[in-house]
């Protein structure tokens, strides 16, 4: 045997097998194709898994106004306390009449719970503030922040009394300033007076709030959205906007004006699911449709609220629990309403003016309403009709956002895009929580059939020349696997390479859900988890994040022989996408390993000749089912470096070797 030539024949088969383990990505980086639209990644806010109170609402007390069905759910009540419904808010009636129980060793008083327990931190202030009046002549109360399970002398740690006066409603305030941390905290209120007292409306905020409003959100979590740079909120949710029933639906003109007025509201995940039940949720509207808009304005997101269609929940009621279509005027009035609210002259528009004497004379600038959410076959398409009809007669430049359905294919799927095509709606609203392989599209037997479109792949073949995509609920769900892990955002990161391809038929993409309480989830996974003073960002979170900042302002060509990057076959579970950003003038390149194997990959970025040098941002886990936690929230987050370019006379060149399961984006500036 020749040892020269064996030698000489496996350095050439190395050096093949080498050449045909690189994958060469062609980028057409001079060739910038459809815009990516501002509103391309965003967010989607459901009041569920107490994202509201309990969560992005700051108030730190429970049934305030004492208007859920059970007065004094979230309250323990002792001594000699009396409830009554003739109070000075005509939506909010009911209050609490504490009185002298009649013997000096006896007490009377309450006590709230919050929302698992009340958040305070050590060396911050809380606003607490109550409605009261004294009936009989002077009175006092002592205002406590307690911790019952201390093994301290006293429970409580904070104390401050307050002086009722005036025979009058008035609104009272102290500042409760805390030396230590109580992530389990209640509040106590004693009576110190002979005399009664009325109290109304009780609150507690911390003062710190975001942006230092006093009606405000929580900081960490306001602060969270703000930092993803979301092009687009929706709002208020989803099933709440249906509503258990139709009297339970989320009706927008209940949140605004005095926050002391405004109504409780059965929440729509109150009951839910039996295995995860909650009896006392309810949405006190403190966070309404004007603190939505006013969010959407301090984030730099579009605002897209949600309205009612006339359909309750069509899971759990029959035809008679809707709207009949004579009955649909209310409904369509919202709608018309709501645009005047977000968009109309204080001087002429009676629901402008509300919005102005809320602190916002100018107008928010709405561009965008949906009408319906996850609604279906003739009972929806019927009663939307009226609805398009009328936005469009009186604000044509509102972009309208119809519905598909709950299914991501299917007959009812392929009816409900007929008609919106039919109506003319702008936007269609898609909704899928699916499993790994529909979001590797590699879906296998029976789901085969049933998935004939999913994956990457999913909008390439959409019609062009009919309404646009909004993908508006979707989360990859993990068989067996329900929760926030690695391994299912990685999936969502290599779906959404096709998402930002077809940047010309998808204009908005929204995760959900958005928020969850450690103790009081029905859902998930979920994006941002907390407790009461924590919080920590979902792997899926910074999957997000990292398109949102750097989803440039057009789409790039990006082949692999001349075929999309979509863990096709012979692609060896690649996924990729480019843009280029106009506003930076560079080329961004966004790079899915799926597959249990690193894979080396050059990018030829044609038309860009000198450019030396990339920054990248890397998000890797070596254990697929890892998450953050409270206790671990940057145990995965995405890793800043940088890489090399070779300069060459028709297209610069990157090459890398891309870990197994892995997202990496490529930032390229053309010199």
């Amino acid at each position: 045997m020749n040892l020269r030539l064996t030698t000489a024949t496996l350095a050439l088969a190395a050096t093949l097998q080498a050449a045909a383990a690189d994958h060469l990505m062609e980028v057409q980086a001079t060739k910038p194709g459809a815009a990516v639209q501002p509103t391309m990644y965003g967010l989607f806010f459901e009041d569920i898994n107490y994202a509201a109170d309990g969560g992005l609402y700051a108030e730190l007390v429970k049934n305030r106004s004492f208007e859920f069905a059970q007065p004094y759910m979230g309250w323990r009540v002792f001594g000699k306390v009396e409830l009554k419904a003739d109070g000075p808010f005509e939506r909010c009636p009911h209050y609490v009449v504490l009185s002298d129980p009649g013997h000096r060793e006896r007490r009377t008083g309450l006590e709230n719970e919050g929302y698992f327990g009340i958040g305070i931190e050590q060396g911050k202030e809380y606003r607490f503030t109550v409605w009261a009046r004294a009936p009989k002549g002077a009175s006092e109360i002592r205002v406590q922040l307690i911790n019952e399970s201390t093994m301290e002398e006293h429970q409580e740690f904070v104390q401050q009394k307050l002086k009722v006066e005036s025979a009058e409603w008035k609104k009272y305030e102290l500042v409760l300033k805390s030396n230590r941390t109580e992530p389990k905290a209640r509040l106590r209120i004693f009576l110190s007076s002979r005399n009664p007292v009325c109290l109304e409306h009780v609150s507690l905020f911390p003062r710190d709030t975001y942006k230092n409003r006093e009606n405000g959100l929580r900081r960490d979590l306001a602060q969270a959205l703000a930092d993803i740079h979301p092009g687009v909120f929706r709002f208020p949710g989803g099933c709440i906007v249906e509503g258990t029933t139709l009297d339970t639906r989320y009706q927008w003109k209940n949140t605004v004006g005095p926050v002391e007025n405004r109504p409780t509201n059965r929440n729509r995940w109150e009951d839910t699911f039996d295995y995860r039940y909650f009896a006392d949720y309810y949405q006190s509207y403190g966070l309404g449709f004007f603190e939505f808009f006013q969010l959407c304005e301090d984030i730099g997101a579009e605002p897209l609220p949600v309205l009612s269609v006339g359909l309750a929940c069509q899971f759990q009621n029959g035809e008679a629990a809707h709207a009949k279509m004579d009955e649909l005027q209310p409904f369509i009035d919202d709608c018309l309403d709501l645009i005047e609210f977000a968009n109309g002259d204080p001087a002429t528009s009676e629901w402008a003016k509300v919005r102005a004497d809320m602190g916002h004379p100018a107008p928010f600038n709405m561009k965008y309403i949906g009408v319906g959410n996850e609604q279906w076959d003739d009972p929806y398409f019927t009663r939307l009709k009226p609805f398009v009809e009328a936005i469009r007669a009186k604000y044509p430049k509102i972009k309208i956002i119809g519905t598909s359905g709950p299914d991501s294919e299917g007959p009812m799927f392929e009816k409900g895009w007929q008609a919106m095509k039919a109506q003319k709606a702008d936007l269609v609203d898609e909704h899928y929580y699916r499993p790994e392989t529909w979001f590797l599209g590699t879906p296998q037997g029976k789901d085969k059939e049933r998935w004939p479109n999913c994956g990457a792949l999913r909008y390439d073949s959409y019609d062009r020349k009919g309404p646009k995509v909004f993908a508006g609920e979707y989360a990859c769900h993990g068989r067996g696997k329900k929760w926030n892990h690695f391994e299912t955002s990685l999936y969502e990161a290599a779906f959404m390479t096709g998402i930002e391809r077809n940047a010309d038929i998808v204009h908005m993409a929204t995760y959900a859900p958005l928020f969850a309480h450690v103790e009081g989830w029905q859902w998930r996974p979920d994006m941002i988890w907390f407790d009461n003073t924590r919080m920590f960002k979902s792997v899926s979170y910074y999957v997000q994040q990292m398109y949102a900042q750097n989803k440039g302002t057009h789409v790039l060509q990006l082949t692999m022989d001349k075929k999309p990057v979509a863990g096709q076959e012979g692609q060896d579970g690649l996924f990729a996408s480019a843009v280029w950003d106009g506003d930076t003038r560079e080329v961004v390149v966004k790079v899915v390993n799926t597959s249990s194997e690193s894979q080396q990959l050059t990018l030829a970025l044609k038309g860009i000749k000198n450019a030396t040098a990339a920054t990248t941002l890397t998000l890797s886990y070596g254990e697929m089912d890892a998450e953050n936690t409270l206790d671990q929230p940057e145990k995965i987050v995405p890793k800043a470096g940088t890489a090399t370019v070779a300069a060459g006379k028709k297209a610069a060149t990157l090459t890398d070797r891309l870990p197994a399961k892995t997202f990496r984006l490529y930032r390229i500036k053309n010199n």
